[in-house]
Formats: structure tokens, C-alpha cells, sequence
């Protein structure tokens, strides 16, 4: 068995608090980066609520530079949500962060094959569970990815919310049990996921219960992650880039990771 610890200690024992920063930077780019980000544009998948981008040209270089106007919802392309986001007693929005909580143990939990067989699946605490005998015990303060293989449907709007022929969503997402055992039992900081959403499609009528509790519960998550195939179970470690946008509730980030040997 490969456990969660030693794939952490393996990736950590090359760096010495006796060496430089330069030093360590150059070591950290020795090992393989794995982008976790999409390119998106005004035709790239969004949530069905929000209006359809607009990528404007305001300046060419016959004006003497080049320069575009971009009109977006925060909660477009790869994007972090902070707790503000579903729950308004939270006072932690994108520019809170501190950098250090950017930068996270890396755990992928792959669902790839059920969510190939059923759309409608969810990652359950026994899902977990198994994952961990596997893999090890999940670490605390870590970022708990869902795998789905669901990214792969990107740039298509209509293969990402998968509709029947009532207009009905399909797409696989978190138990809520599955969040509380990540948070509660071992102690998870965030998650992520490849879907537009924490919850299932066909579990919302009742709301998005799964991504209000992790918000509320002052946990952030990153959606419409990408590339999570191309990451190990464990011994990763993630890195989020976001802008430091005023009173931002949500905004496009630059997530990648960085993979041990």
C-alpha cells in the first residue's frame, strides 16, 4: 500500500530549510506541473443561469496597443467559490485568502468509471472509504478533488449538462455525507470537482445542499477542474492563483498542480 503520508514525505524530503529560495524553486521545477485549468471563452460551458460572456475589443495596435473588455460571472471557467458565496453570515470572499490556504496537499478520488455508467452517481462515505484502503488515510488540511472524467466533455455546453429529453440535467457530483466525512472525520480545508456543481444534477431540486454546507462550514471549493486523469491519488500538491478582486464572491483562478516523483 502507497499511503497518503509517505507519497507527502517523498515529495517534501528533496527541500531543506538550509537552502536558498532560488533553490528550492528550482527544485519544485524539477518535478512534472500538471495544468488543472481550462481555457474558456464566450462559448465555453456555464452554469444555465448566467448569460452568455462577451469578449470585447476595445484597442488594436493601429491605436497603439491591444486590449480587450472582458463581461463574465465570477463562477465562470475553473473558478474558486469562497464561503460569501452561498452563505451571507460568511464575511470571507476571494481577496481573504491567504496565500498559504492556496497552497494544499492534493488528493484525487477517482469516480471516473461510475460516473461513465451512470451520470447520476455520487461519491459516498464508503466510496471513500475504499479509496482509503487503497491509498491511505486522507491527511487533514488537504484539497479533496472528485474525479469524474466529466472535464472531458469541455468546450461542449450541451455534453456538460447532459439533458433529457424533459430538460432534465444529468451530471455526477458529491454526497453530502460524502463532504461531511471528508470535513468532520478527516479534516479536509477544501474540494474540488470537474461539474458545474457540488450536487448532483437531479439531486438540486431541494438545492444545492452540498455546496452550502461546505461554504458555510467556511471551506472553499474550486469547480470545472480539469486534467485531474493526468494527477496521482496522493503526494500532489495544488496551487491556486485567483485575482485579488474587491468583494469578490467567486472568480476564474489558474490552478495547477505539482506531482511527486
Amino acid at each position: 500500500m502507497t499511503t497518503t503520508t509517505s507519497a507527502n514525505t517523498k515529495f517534501t524530503s528533496k527541500i531543506s530549510k538550509s537552502q536558498s529560495v532560488g533553490e528550492v524553486v528550482e527544485k519544485l521545477k524539477s518535478f512534472n506541473w500538471v495544468d488543472l485549468t481550462h481555457s474558456f471563452g464566450p462559448e465555453s460551458p456555464r452554469f444555465p443561469s448566467f448569460a452568455r460572456p462577451e469578449f470585447k475589443t476595445i484597442f488594436t495596435h493601429s491605436d497603439g496597443f491591444y486590449v480587450k473588455e472582458y463581461t463574465f460571472p465570477g463562477q465562470f471557467g475553473t473558478h474558486i467559490d469562497p464561503p460569501i458565496h452561498f452563505d451571507e453570515h460568511q464575511d470571507k470572499y476571494v481577496e481573504n485568502f491567504s496565500l498559504k490556504e492556496l497552497v494544499l496537499p492534493l488528493v484525487v478520488i477517482d469516480h471516473s468509471n461510475e460516473a461513465k455508467n451512470n451520470a447520476d452517481s455520487s461519491l459516498s462515505v464508503n466510496d471513500i472509504k475504499e479509496w482509503e484502503k487503497k491509498n491511505g488515510k486522507i491527511p487533514e488540511n488537504s484539497f479533496v478533488a472528485l474525479r469524474t472524467d466529466w472535464s472531458k466533455r469541455w468546450p461542449s455546453q450541451e455534453k456538460f449538462e447532459n439533458l433529457d429529453d424533459k430538460k432534465q440535467a444529468h451530471y455526477p457530483g458529491w454526497d453530502l455525507d460524502a463532504l461531511k466525512f471528508i470535513y468532520e472525520q478527516r479534516g479536509a480545508s477544501a474540494n474540488g470537482h470537474e461539474t458545474f456543481d457540488t450536487d448532483t444534477a437531479v439531486k438540486q431540486e431541494h438545492g444545492l445542499i452540498g455546496e452550502y454546507y461546505v461554504l458555510s462550514h467556511n471551506h472553499y471549493q474550486v469547480e470545472l477542474l480539469a486534467n485531474l486523469d493526468l494527477v496521482p491519488a496522493t503526494g500532489s500538491y495544488i496551487f491556486i492563483s485567483v485575482p485579488k478582486a474587491e468583494k469578490a464572491p467567486g472568480f476564474p483562478v489558474r490552478a495547477f498542480a505539482v506531482l511527486p516523483d
